[in-house]
């Protein structure tokens, strides 16, 4: 549906920074389906494990994060993100199994609640039909000056 070039102009990280590489499913204003694969060459498998490779939780969270930004960013923001800062608020999330090089991760995000400046959401992360990680995401939107106030 959305192919990396336009994940990477929606998302304001980028290398190496950037975990969505593709959007498979979107509902305008209710759920976003993205692809993440899993490469033996990403560049935190050098320090987490060297010995046994596993994708940091963080980073799967942050990969939901970003499908989070993707859904907010395509059916709410109507400048794409100019000038845009997404600040997560909070998240109450749970991992069940561990992510290696050459697995291929599927986000599945769904709002619960939307206003023009923040949303929840809920993420569900998964390997094949394995559940790896469940959150819940509350994120805040503001322009990038008024930070630099």
């Amino acid at each position: 549906m959305l192919g990396f070039e336009e994940v990477r102009k929606l998302v304001p990280q980028k290398f190496p920074f950037l975990f969505i590489d593709r959007v498979i499913e979107y509902q305008k204003e209710s759920k976003i389906v993205c692809l993440k694969n899993i490469s033996g060459n990403e560049a935190f498998f050098a320090g987490h494990f060297p010995d046994f490779a596993i994708m940091p939780g963080v980073l799967i969270l942050e990969a939901m994060a970003q499908a989070s930004i993707i859904l907010f960013q395509k059916s709410f923001n109507s400048d794409k993100g100019k000038d845009k800062v997404f600040l997560l608020a909070s998240a109450n999330v749970r991992f069940s199994k561990p992510v290696f090089p050459g697995d291929q991760l599927l986000l599945e995000i769904n709002t619960e609640k939307v206003i023009s400046t923040a949303a929840i959401v809920r993420g569900v992360a998964k390997v094949g039909e394995k559940i790896v990680s469940k959150a819940t995401l509350s994120f805040g939107v503001t322009e990038k000056e008024s930070l630099m106030q």
